[in-house]
């Protein structure tokens, strides 16, 4: 079970998440929605301490942080139960695919450095790259690369897997199989949290669909209830904006 409460972050005096609550059950897939610059990818940022949030609390299992005194050992402790793939794939370019995923294994996980190979070949093939595994990233293609940096989330085996955008530097040729990757990852009931504007696919995957503005959250509801008898009026707007 994740639970966040009270969660804020401001920056330069401007409110970015202004006391977001949001609870979200082990297995569920949550997706979240909204206009660009309403704290979407903030949020998930903040579950990892990527942007230290100014006050909340957030649990993840049996690790509960409050931002106003967490300790690094407490945000070690969070981050050890998320994996986090970025819009910007965030390899390490001098790294292999291999070493790419075997990184945090052995740096944040101590796992000995045979175990984490093995683990990384056996996710290479599981994101259908098991012949990738010696290149480095700029001898893949762009969804290649988010495959890895999936791939790489996967290998961690965390409580929860964070998704912003990952679909979004990509040209349209490599979409479909990222997101092909992601309903695998899905299927195997991988609590998600996902920041997407691909209003289908959320359809399709998302147990919970929640709209945001203006750093809060605006809606929750099923993707029928979203889509289908949306409530808020700016829900309504965006709906329309993005032809749904």
């Amino acid at each position: 079970m994740i639970d966040i409460s009270g969660l804020t972050k401001h920056f330069g005096g401007t409110p970015v998440l202004d006391g977001i609550d949001l609870q979200i059950a082990d297995g569920e897939r949550v997706v979240v929605i909204g206009p660009s610059g309403t704290g979407k990818s903030t949020l998930l940022r903040c579950l990892n301490f990527l942007d230290v949030p100014q006050a909340g609390q957030i649990s993840i299992g049996d690790v509960t942080v409050d931002a106003a005194k967490a300790r690094k050992s407490d945000i070690l402790a969070l981050r050890r139960r998320t994996a986090m793939v970025f819009q910007n794939y965030a390899l390490f370019a001098n790294k292999t695919a291999k070493q790419n995923i075997m990184e945090a294994l052995v740096t944040v996980h101590k796992r000995p450095v045979e175990e984490a190979e093995k683990r990384a070949m056996a996710v290479l093939a599981e994101t259908g790259l098991a012949d990738k595994g010696d290149s480095f990233p700029s001898a893949l293609s762009g969804g290649q690369q988010q495959r890895v940096g999936i791939g790489r989330a996967m290998a961690l085996e965390a409580e929860l897997m964070l998704f912003d955008e990952p679909t979004s530097a990509l040209d349209p040729e490599w979409v479909g199989e990222v997101l092909d990757l992601m309903r695998a990852v899905a299927e195997r009931k991988q609590t998600m949290l996902i920041v997407t504007h691909e209003m289908q696919f959320a359809r399709e995957i998302a147990d919970r669909i929640i709209f945001m503005d203006g750093g809060k959250i605006v809606e929750s509801g099923s993707p029928s209830e979203i889509f289908g008898a949306p409530k808020d009026a700016r829900l309504q707007k965006f709906l329309k904006r993005v032809g749904e």
